[in-house]
């Protein structure tokens, strides 16, 4: 409800300064005109007295040549930056941040509102914790909305995992914490599951390469770094057009074709077992994934991780899982 009338709020204060722009508009416009004898006036009589005067002649000389370098400056920079901006509109590009700033996470958060509602999402991710389950993430607030959401998450039990948990080398960042991320977002899922929403999940164990988000016409972008955290990563978004070459359409195809290959399987969120299919969709095998968040059967093998281990001996037991066969 509070959502609802924040958005019909700004909704409205957003006619309202298109309203007053033409207004002010209008009464600059009709300023001007009523002003515009006086000062002909005022310019012909001053002109009577600089054109006598060598020196003043000499600096009204040199101010009209500086502000015309600056005008010329300034419209070549305008024609280079409309030519930028009708390649990035043809491409499809909305919006670059390079950093999350307050303003522009607000713009973020309003966008995906309206056009999460109603529709299906897609997402790319690594853990999905601060994107899915975070109360102030990307999507806390849209996945109530939405019919359903088709999700792409980290192994948490990879090697490629635990390799760049171990790249970031932060000590906020574990693999036990990798780890209980990843099961609060699948327990998300599992709830939105039981209100009777599509939800489908299926996990990925190359290491992560971008974190994307799908909602209707637009796509939010960001890349993960080898060694950094994706929170310090620029945040592109993308829109989609009717020009085939556009970027949304090349990565709305990316996660098409990740999302309907047979080598991820998909997760049984009534089950807690991970299914493979054929390309047409019929179940090949299934293989017991998740216990519970201290007990995990991989590949037919248990292991017991006590709730205070170490991100070494979380380690330990990955490096030691055989491979997971496609």
């Amino acid at each position: 409800m509070i959502q609802e009338v924040s958005l019909t709020l700004r909704a409205f204060l957003r006619d309202a300064a298109g309203t007053l722009y033409h207004v002010l508009v209008i009464i600059l416009s009709a300023g001007i005109a009523l002003l515009l004898p006086t000062g002909a006036k005022q310019f012909l009589a001053l002109w009577s007295r600089v054109e006598h005067d060598k020196l003043s002649l000499i600096a009204l000389e040199m101010t009209t040549a500086i502000l015309l370098i600056l005008c010329l400056n300034y419209i070549r920079r305008s024609l280079s930056d409309r030519a930028l901006a009708s390649a990035a509109a043809g491409a499809g590009l909305v919006s670059f941040s390079p950093r999350r700033a307050r303003g522009a996470q607000q713009q973020i958060e309003t966008l995906k509102e309206q056009q999460g509602t109603g529709r299906t999402i897609m997402v790319i991710g690594s853990s999905g914790y601060s994107t899915l389950v975070d109360q102030v993430g990307d999507l806390s607030s849209v996945l109530d909305k939405c019919l359903g959401a088709k999700i792409l998450l980290v192994d948490p039990y990879s090697q490629e995992a635990a390799a760049r948990i171990q790249a970031i080398d932060h000590p906020a960042l574990t693999l036990t914490r990798f780890r209980e991320e990843v099961r609060q977002s699948i327990a998300l899922l599992k709830r939105l599951r039981a209100m009777g929403k599509a939800v489908k999940l299926k996990l990925y164990t190359d290491p992560p390469l971008i974190k994307m988000v799908i909602l209707g016409d637009y796509l939010w972008l960001q890349h993960y770094h080898a060694d950094l955290d994706i929170q310090t990563m620029p945040e592109y978004v993308l829109r989609h057009n009717r020009q085939n070459h556009n970027l949304y359409t090349l990565y709305a195809h990316y996660f098409e074709q990740r999302w309907e290959s047979t080598d991820l399987p998909e997760y049984d969120l009534e089950t807690d077992e991970l299914v493979y299919r054929t390309k047409t969709g019929a179940e090949v095998r299934r293989e017991r994934y998740e216990v519970d968040s201290h007990h995990t059967v991989l590949d037919g093998q248990l292991f017991d991780l006590p709730h205070q281990s170490t991100a070494n001996q979380l380690l330990d037991a990955v490096q030691s899982r055989p491979v997971m066969s496609a």
